[in-house]
């Protein structure tokens, strides 16, 4: 079985300067989505697993391949993210399990060499929702300059029985980061700073 693609968006955001400052070089922001057919759309369905085992790994090879070419490669991603959206006819179980996979996720985290987990969003919507793709460090969860989102809308998606399957990338932090990581909170606090997730 494979997913039904109606259609596959490239969306890229160069910023120039942030916060009335010159970015040098300028910030990168990516991200690619995958709008496709619901096949659970309008009905209760008990088992999803043949549909995430089957699609998952289709769309995790498709959109991690596109979105490295995007960015000049794997090696350049320093923050990623996903996040999906299911239309008004789906269940936000759907979103969530075409995202909550290793057979989706593992191709980006493998591309990029990644540590970290992926950062996500799953979402019932209708065409021109919002798509909001947390992103953080590949590497490094306390890493605050990479703590960002990518932002944009689909105006023809999902339709009420599609779903919108997304990655995000970016290839730096925000380019004049200055709130420190959380390791120093973590510290004040008198918490273990070798294990931020643990907070």
């Amino acid at each position: 079985m494979q997913p039904d693609i109606r259609k596959i968006v490239n969306f890229q955001e160069d910023v120039l300067v942030e916060g009335f400052k010159p970015a040098d070089p300028p910030w990168s922001m990516f991200a690619v989505a995958a709008v496709i057919t619901n096949p659970w759309a309008g009905r209760y369905v008990d088992d999803l697993k043949p549909v995430i085992q089957s699609f998952g790994p289709v769309l995790g090879a498709l959109l991690t391949e596109r979105i490295t070419a995007m960015t000049g490669g794997g090696d350049k991603i320093e923050a990623f993210g996903k996040a999906a959206i299911v239309g008004l006819d789906g269940e936000i179980e759907h979103a969530s399990g075409l995202i909550h996979t290793l057979r989706f996720g593992n191709f980006f985290r493998e591309a990029v060499g990644a540590k970290s987990y992926l950062a996500f969003t799953n979402i019932r919507g209708a065409a021109n929702a919002p798509l909001q793709i947390p992103l953080m460090d590949k590497n490094d969860v306390g890493r605050r300059s990479h703590y960002l989102t990518v932002h944009f809308a689909i105006p023809d998606a999902p339709r009420a029985d599609e779903l919108v399957i997304a990655l995000g990338a970016a290839t730096s932090g925000r380019p004049h980061h200055r709130i420190g990581d959380r390791y120093q909170d973590l510290k004040d606090l008198g918490h273990d700073v070798d294990n931020p997730a643990a907070v």
